[in-house]
């Protein structure tokens, strides 16, 4: 089982969560972070540390974020390693509540 960043993170991009992994998974697009599912090692420790709750355990993932699953893997191949905390993006506070943001992600 891995870990995945739904749609919470999208144009938020909040990276409270690189500073905890001790593996360094996550990948940094545009306006999204996604989990390299051959490098997360399952410790849970970016869960608590995500401010908008966007991660979530692969067997947990809601019904209707299930296609996070399948993006994490694919953007993850294609995307650079984020290892530091940097400051979420400008507008983060508008877009934290907003759902249904998949189609918001920059490739």
């Amino acid at each position: 089982m891995t870990y995945v960043v739904t749609d919470a993170c999208v144009k938020c991009k909040y990276t409270d969560c690189v500073d905890v992994c001790p593996v360094d998974c996550f990948r940094e697009g545009p306006n999204f972070l996604v989990i390299d599912p051959d490098e997360c090692i399952d410790c849970t420790l970016c869960v608590a540390e995500c401010p908008v709750e966007a991660i979530y355990a692969e067997d947990d993932v809601p019904a209707d974020m299930q296609d996070y699953i399948a993006l994490n893997a694919e953007l993850s191949k294609s995307w650079s390693a984020i290892v530091e905390k940097k400051d979420p993006l400008p507008d983060h506070e508008t877009w934290a509540a907003v759902t249904g943001k998949i189609d918001q992600i920059e490739r």
